[in-house]
């Protein structure tokens, strides 16, 4: 995969020579700026002419082999072994990095937001001109995505459904207990053993993931609560996954929300109305569109019947308490927002659309797809049902 860094040549303009990142490959601009992973930082020097890396001789080969930059160099090239034990790791490097901007003619830098600080100030005095961009440039860039992304993200959404599946197979197949709770193989199915199934399902599929959320009753009622302890029937358990593929490191994100047994009024009503919220969402996705119309279109069903809404309540603590989506690419949370803050959608975007509703005395429901936005709408990249009751 070859990104198109126009945008970014064009953000350099006349005002800097160069663009630069440090850090390792599990940043995801610098992964998707040098198509290179390192689990030590690394530095990616951008220009309109070239890309250009500074690695360890460790890394040296491989960058050699795997990156797309058209140069790499190494730290020992420019002595950095003796400029390290003279001045320390910070003032060593940046001295080291000042000469290897001088070698491809860079005087001026652009770099992340988030830039060390000490190594940007060291740069500084070598002589360097170095400012933090704040307009997010290759986040704005990535979120765009190409062909070969949105294939690698759909790959990660079908090994996503078949975690679903083993998990809502296991619900499933859970036996209801005289108190009520839920009972596999004649032990409590808990959270964490429907999460075991959940990551194991993943790792077959060639992926893997930090946490995941299976949350049940009150637990539920906290969007990122990733719950623990047994499940319960009659209750709403909420299960959002959230893989990234090991091999291409792009991710998928879906949400269910199951009853075992019989839901209570409270809960299918809400799941009701939340998959009536989720269809507008969908309605409302065109290239042109705002994520805040998308978002819009939500809080306008849940409004209508009387739920609470952070757009109509900011400090609301109950009803829909958080945004309708978001981008997802190398990063499972990226650009761009679906929400009151949210920007124009363009072709290529790959966002989430997740309404739900949550309080405490009736637990919580999610339903979410992961969708791409197209020339004329949308195509949803993902293929699961959407049903409360696992009988």
């Amino acid at each position: 995969m070859e990104p198109d860094f126009s945008r970014l040549t064009e953000f350099l303009g006349d005002d800097f020579d160069g663009y630069l990142i440090s850090a390792d490959g599990s940043d995801s601009n610098q992964l998707y700026l040098s198509g290179f992973d390192a689990p030590d930082p690394y530095v990616t020097l951008f220009t309109p002419d070239e890309t250009a890396l500074l690695v360890s001789a460790l890394e040296y080969g491989r960058a050699k082999k795997e990156s797309r930059a058209d140069t790499v160099s190494r730290l020992a090239d420019y002595d950095y072994r003796q400029k390290y034990t003279e001045y320390g790791p910070t003032v060593g490097k940046a001295k080291a990095i000042a000469e290897f901007l001088a070698d491809h003619g860079v005087e001026t830098l652009a770099t992340p937001a988030d830039f060390p600080l000490g190594l940007a100030d060291s740069l500084r005095d070598e002589g360097v001109a170095v400012d933090a961009e704040t307009d997010d440039v290759l986040t704005k860039i990535r979120a765009v995505k190409s062909d070969e992304e949105v294939e690698h993200i759909h790959a990660a959404q079908k090994a996503n459904e078949a975690s679903m599946q083993a998990a809502e197979d296991l619900i499933r197949a859970a036996d209801v207990a005289d108190d009520g709770t839920l009972h596999y193989e004649g032990e409590p199915l808990t959270s964490e053993r429907v999460k075991e199934e959940i990551e194991i399902t993943l790792l077959r599929h060639g992926c893997a993931l930090d946490e995941t959320i299976v949350a049940c009753g009150a637990d539920a009622a906290d969007p990122h609560d990733r719950g623990s302890g047994p499940l319960s029937a009659d209750e709403a358990i909420i299960v959002d996954i959230f893989p990234r593929d090991k091999e291409t490191k792009y991710n998928g994100d879906m949400t269910r929300t199951f009853v075992k047994g019989e839901p209570t009024e409270a809960v299918r009503e809400w799941f009701d109305l939340t998959e009536e919220a989720f269809h507008a969402a969908l309605d409302a996705i065109e290239p042109g569109a705002t994520g805040e119309d998308v978002h819009d279109a939500v809080c306008d069903v849940y409004e209508a019947a009387g739920e609470n809404t952070l757009r109509a309540n900011p400090t609301a603590e109950t009803g829909f308490i958080h945004s309708t989506g978001h981008g997802v690419g190398l990063d499972v949370h990226e650009l761009p927002s679906v929400s009151q803050a949210g920007e124009e959608l363009e072709p290529g975007h790959v966002i989430t659309i997740e309404p739900g509703l949550y309080d405490p005395e009736i637990g919580g429901v999610r339903i979410e797809d992961l969708v791409v936005v197209t020339e004329d709408g949308y195509e949803n990249l993902t293929d699961y049902p959407v049903e409360l009751v696992v009988e």
